[in-house]
């Protein structure tokens, strides 16, 4: 596992893909930073975090559109099947790439909530609980764009699955408020990652707001592991 780890952290930066995600993901975090906290004179970074919920939901597919689907473009996917390590190990090692990447880039927040600390004393409980939640919902997204990346051998297929994945989670948030019926209206809201990233923006750590965004995560990349596995077989 530790040996793809660096394959696929090493490739992410022997192309421009990983300075481009970090340089954009910075680029948002520092206009946000500037519109809402500079400008507006405020030490309240929940604006901030809100609005790259839906910058991140539109970048991750672009970060995880070759992790699988370039392998099996090349060929090359036989040989990490064929080597020492298991399925899961080869999907845990491209999932942790992916996501160190997805962190580096993240830390922007951070470094704006460390030097607005130098004027202002920031509410770093809800700094922590938005940080959390991007955090979680990164490592979520990866696992579900990763799965879809798996299905194809096309890059831009796997991007277009993982935007088009991106676009019905937010869709998902709206449906509560167009059904009627009200198991469809529970299982929307239960299903939205709107409402669960919500609790996050207010410093607010809910345990199963967590362990959902950990399960689907889980889940996905259990999915992966067996599209690996299938392949192997075919």
């Amino acid at each position: 596992m530790r040996a793809v780890f660096k394959r696929e952290f090493r490739a992410y930066f022997q192309s421009p893909l990983g300075y481009v995600f970090i340089a954009v993901l910075y680029f948002f975090t520092a206009y946000y930073f500037f519109t809402y906290n500079l400008y507006s004179n405020t030490t309240d970074m929940s604006n901030l975090f809100t609005q790259l919920f839906s910058v991140v939901l539109f970048m991750v597919p672009i970060l995880t559109m070759r992790l699988m689907s370039e392998d099996k473009r090349a060929r090359t996917d036989q040989l990490l099947l064929t080597a020492p390590v298991s399925r899961l190990g080869i999907v845990l090692g491209k999932y942790m790439s992916a996501l160190c990447v997805y962190l580096l880039a993240m830390s922007a927040s951070l470094l704006m909530a460390v030097i607005l600390s130098f004027y202002a004393a920031p509410d770093w409980p809800v700094i922590i609980g938005n940080l959390l939640g991007m955090a979680l919902l990164g490592a979520c997204l990866i696992a579900v764009c990763m799965f879809l990346s798996s299905l194809t051998e096309s890059q831009v297929i796997a991007a277009v699955c993982g935007f088009a994945a991106s676009l019905f989670l937010i869709l998902v948030a709206a449906l509560v408020y167009v059904v009627s019926t009200p198991a469809f209206r529970t299982l929307f809201s239960y299903m939205s990652f709107n409402n669960r990233y919500n609790g996050f923006t207010y410093g607010i750590i809910d345990f199963s707001n967590v362990l959902f965004f950990v399960s689907i995560a889980v889940m996905f990349l259990l999915l992966t592991t067996a599209v690996l596995e299938k392949r192997r077989w075919s």
